[in-house]
């Protein structure tokens, strides 16, 4: 009996999700071309405003559909033509030239993984500048100079250096020692990884990119905290940090465990919502996130799907009609978790919808947790304001959204916050 076609089943499955995905690129395109604004936001949303971000979407999109284009070709390439079995062996070989045991599992996935990072940062490397530096310059967004750039890429390329081996290490570990309780070892040693990221990230490694100072005294930080108080949330800092020395773009967020809360905001905000309750609404959001448990809700669901995942790898790891479909001669951990990472494919993209409708609902609830604190009109100007001044599409296919977005388009929330409230008898 021949052995299953594993390599040829997900070269078809590559192409098929890039054939769909493009399909939904293109009803966006579409949308993004409409000559008008959608009736909810005419007279809410000026001309100028539409007419600017209607470029830069349309931008966007026609860079989105040439990057999609070279990306599929390469990964199709690499899988097709044998690369990636190639380039495992050449690790091998680069370890016995520098004199090092090429039959360390941990050594030559080492040298694996150097290898990639170095070929991906060299061929991502004219999307992200053109992106930077072309994109995001033309429509007045990019605010860092190609110095900054570079220093971000070495920066990152220097963590990951510092902080892959004992990760990698510890996991071609545990599969190796495993056993029958593989999947279990596996997700917790993932879990505790990611409750230390979660951490150290904010305190040790966001401030190598970023500079983060305490918010003023002034009324803004009044009303936060007074906020923050109202709802017994445990804020112990609040923050601003510098995102305009790279980007125009604003955002705000909160993390930490426990009784250890902070809320950052971008300066960008700031200087964009003049009206501090606007600011204050965007807060009540996001604090609403806080106080209906989505965040833990959120972070329960990634758990599961991590420990059903490994539960799959378990099933296949030891199969090797699954390595020699894909031109291994060898069964190296880090190879199985790759194949099997792209076996799951469609079903990753089939939870990534689910999770996508999750978290749309969590915003409209978000949403309306901020309007019963009474910051309804505020947070409605609030979204307007952060809309425009990213210049956000305001024309959106509802398929493309539907499938892409954590996040419901401008329209659908404001026409819930325009809702009525319900009453109850």
């Amino acid at each position: 009996m021949d052995a299953f076609p594993y390599m040829e089943a997900v070269l078809g499955i590559m192409i098929l999700m890039y054939i769909f995905e493009t399909y939904l690129d293109l009803r966006q395109h579409a949308a993004l071309k409409l000559p008008s604004l959608p009736k909810p936001l005419i007279g809410v949303v000026s001309q100028e405003k539409f007419e600017k971000s209607r470029a830069y979407s349309l931008d966007k999109s026609y860079f989105h559909f040439v990057h999609g284009v070279v990306t599929i070709l390469m990964d199709t390439a690499i899988l097709y033509f044998g690369i990636l079995p190639w380039f495992w062996k050449s690790s091998g070989k680069f370890l016995i030239y520098m004199g090092l045991n090429a039959d360390n599992e941990i050594l030559q996935t080492l040298s694996f993984l150097a290898g990639v990072m170095v070929w991906s940062q060299i061929s991502d490397l004219p999307f992200s500048l053109y992106s930077t530096f072309v994109i995001e310059a033309r429509h007045g967004f990019n605010k860092q100079t190609i110095w900054l750039f570079f220093r971000d890429m070495l920066k990152g390329m220097a963590i990951s250096v510092a902080l892959g081996p004992p990760i990698v290490a510890a996991i071609i570990v545990i599969v190796l020692k495993g056993g029958p309780y593989l999947a279990i070892y596996l997700w917790g040693f993932m879990f505790v990884l990611s409750i230390l990221m979660m951490t150290l990230y904010p305190i040790l490694i966001a401030p190598l990119f970023n500079k983060f100072t305490p918010l003023p005294e002034g009324g803004l930080r009044e009303k936060i905290e007074k906020l923050a108080s109202s709802l017994k949330f445990p804020l112990k800092k609040l923050f601003v940090v510098d995102g305009s020395t790279r980007s125009s773009h604003s955002n705000a967020y909160m993390y930490g465990f426990f009784k250890n809360k902070r809320i950052v905001l971008y300066d960008t905000l700031i200087q964009q919502c003049k009206n501090e309750d606007e600011v204050v609404a965007v807060i009540a959001h996001e604090l609403g996130h806080w106080k209906l448990n989505h965040t833990m809700y959120s972070f329960i669901a990634v758990q599961i799907l991590t420990f059903l995942q490994f539960g799959g790898y378990t099933l296949v790891r030891n199969s090797s009609n699954l390595f020699l479909s894909f031109g291994f001669d060898t069964q190296p951990i880090l190879i199985g978790l790759i194949i099997f990472q792209h076996t799951v494919i469609p079903l990753q993209h089939l939870i990534s919808l689910g999770l996508n409708l999750v978290s749309r609902a969590f915003e409209f609830q978000a949403d309306a947790f901020a309007k019963n604190l009474g910051y309804g009109k505020e947070l409605r100007a609030g979204l307007v304001k952060l809309q425009e001044e990213n210049l956000s599409a305001m024309n959106t296919d509802p398929w493309y959204s539907a499938y892409h977005y954590s996040h419901p388009p401008l329209v659908e929330r404001l026409e819930a916050l325009d809702a009525p409230d319900k009453k109850t008898d």
